[in-house]
């Protein structure tokens, strides 16, 4: 965590969530707030003069939405934006116009009140290390309400037989809803097993599945208790579980979710998945981590490459947030590192010789 204050600007056009914001904030010794706006317009006139550090901000409000601002102001002015956001599909919009994370709007009782709280900070600290994405105009261009399905191309025609012994396993946390969307959308329709651990609150994981499921080429659903690995199938962990692979009884795998602790500061854990994986599938096996801070993951990602795993880490470069990548780079739990964009080429050659 950083020595200095962080100096935070409020964007919400409730007065009275506003004003609970900015109470919670000011009572925080490592944070300033430096204004706050009722909407974005207003935002965008005081943001540039007190130069905040972090700017958090509602997703639905009057006038220029979310998405409009940030990818039009962003670009000039590359402060990372921690979003605070109902269940709402648009979320995932306004992240993918540069905003960095999300924290769930809570209901207005004293538990969801300190959760709320409590994962704000936390969002802030990291937001203030994240480097910011600027995405174009027509990247942004409400992706999420796309009705159509990306065409099916398969790739590993023949090969379905051979990829139900592999599972492909990865974990993201803070800029992953992005960096996973940009791996998966350069899949073939036919890629080999694959389940995901994202860092996302519950409720938000089913509607980030519905989105990738529309964008990419392959199945993306959320994950069900019990839910068959096979190719041509990605299984998002559900918000609130944990995730791990089994051995089903027909000799293939299985996802067993489950309410439990968290693990690694987490749940669902990275590291719930890939020890999983290590410990369950005899297979071929690839692990992938990517951006987002901490460590989680790093530890089971180690325990992969330990028993015959190929294991991807993504690099400085493309990371939002270099954290769980660079610490399972350092504890030698990476086979190679890549870019994001250069991540499915890797994934895809390292399959083609071992199939």
């Amino acid at each position: 965590m950083p020595s200095k204050t962080i100096k935070v600007f409020v964007v919400d056009d409730s007065s009275l969530f506003r004003k609970m914001i900015i109470d919670y904030l000011s009572s925080c010794p490592d944070i300033q707030v430096v204004g706050y706006a009722f909407n974005a317009y207003d935002a965008r006139k005081k943001i540039p003069l007190l130069k905040p550090d972090v700017i958090t901000m509602d997703v639905e409000m009057p006038g220029l939405n979310g998405i409009d601002f940030l990818k039009d102001f962003l670009p000039l002015h590359p402060i990372p934006v921690v979003l605070v956001s109902s269940l709402n599909l648009n979320v995932f919009d306004v992240l993918s116009a540069g905003a960095v994370d999300f924290v769930r709007k809570p209901d207005m009782n004293i538990v969801s009140k300190e959760q709320f709280f409590s994962a704000l900070n936390s969002k802030i600290h990291i937001a203030s290390f994240a480097k910011v994405r600027c995405a174009s105009r027509k990247r942004t261009t409400s992706t999420a309400a796309s009705t159509t399905t990306a065409p099916k191309k398969p790739l590993f025609a023949g090969k379905q037989l051979s990829f139900r012994s592999t599972v492909i396993a990865l974990g993201a946390s803070t800029g992953g809803t992005e960096a996973t969307l940009a791996v998966l959308k350069q899949l073939p329709a036919d890629i080999p097993g694959m389940v995901i651990t994202q860092h996302m609150p519950e409720g938000f994981t089913a509607m980030y599945a519905q989105r990738l499921n529309k964008l990419c080429q392959m199945e993306v659903r959320e994950a069900k208790n019990g839910d068959q690995i096979r190719p041509g199938l990605v299984l998002i962990a559900p918000g609130s579980q944990q995730m791990e692979v089994v051995r089903s009884a027909n000799g293939g795998y299985a996802v067993r979710c489950f309410s439990g602790q968290k693990v690694s500061g987490h749940m669902p854990s990275v590291d719930v998945l890939f020890r999983s994986v290590a410990k369950n599938v005899v297979g071929n096996k690839i692990g992938i981590i990517m951006t987002g801070m901490g460590k989680d993951g790093a530890e089971g990602l180690l325990e992969m490459r330990k028993k015959g795993a190929f294991t991807i880490g993504q690099d400085k470069a493309s990371c939002v947030v270099y954290g769980m990548p660079m610490v399972a780079y350092n504890i030698g739990a990476v086979s190679i590192q890549a870019g994001c964009e250069q991540i499915p080429s890797v994934l895809l050659n390292h399959l083609k010789k071992s199939s």
